[in-house]
């Protein structure tokens, strides 16, 4: 058990290390870049039926892994931005968790597993792991994260008041559902970025 426990912390070690590495940080970012790119045309279909102001709030997962881009940038440029730590942080970790239980669902409803849903479950479920991985590089104000509150609670009327939310076959039935769990998800996320990415100053 103890070496057990070892084999983890060097491996949580490593990672944290790895994390401060520029060259570690560029394959990130390309694998995120690329990521993002084959996201948003996952979204092409649903995006071409769909009003050009609703755009930005549709293809939510492939615009969290964009913010991941952004971050990555800044901290390769020696930048920082509190927003976009937090927007971040919330965006990976809500669409990452919300897209890995809509595919469970999915795969209850049709009662088979789908190598498709396997494979967005793994993406999704590393979306999540890398917000969490990259809070040692995450410093906000109380702003950024009234700021980002604004956007995902904005971004949940959108989707579930103007039923713009990622369409996933025949769980549109669960839509009310569908849009309880995800408000929640928005609450679950902003309590997680208050305890894990504290604000440094309480004024706005």
């Amino acid at each position: 058990m103890l070496e057990g426990f070892l084999i983890g912390e060097y491996m949580f070690t490593l990672i944290y290390r790895l994390l401060f590495n520029k060259h570690f940080l560029m394959l990130l970012l390309v694998a995120n870049f690329l990521g993002t790119i084959y996201g948003y045309y996952w979204y092409k279909g649903q995006l071409s039926n769909t009003p050009w102001y609703f755009w930005p709030f549709v293809p939510d997962s492939p615009t969290a892994t964009l913010f991941l881009c952004v971050l990555i940038v800044l901290i390769l440029i020696k930048k920082h931005s509190g927003l976009i730590d937090a927007l971040t942080f919330t965006t990976l970790i809500k669409y990452g968790v919300w897209a890995v239980i809509m595919n469970f669902l999915y795969f209850i409803e049709i009662g088979y597993v789908t190598n498709v849903g396997l494979m967005l479950i793994c993406s999704h479920s590393l979306m999540a792991v890398q917000a969490l991985l990259f809070v040692p590089h995450m410093h906000i104000k109380m702003r950024d994260l009234f700021i980002t509150a604004i956007w995902l609670f904005h971004n949940d009327v959108i989707d579930y008041v103007y039923m713009q939310y990622p369409k996933y076959g025949s769980l549109d039935r669960f839509a009310e559902h569908i849009g309880y769990c995800s408000f929640w998800l928005t609450v679950i996320v902003l309590v997680l970025l208050f305890i894990l990415v504290s604000p440094r100053e309480r004024p706005l």
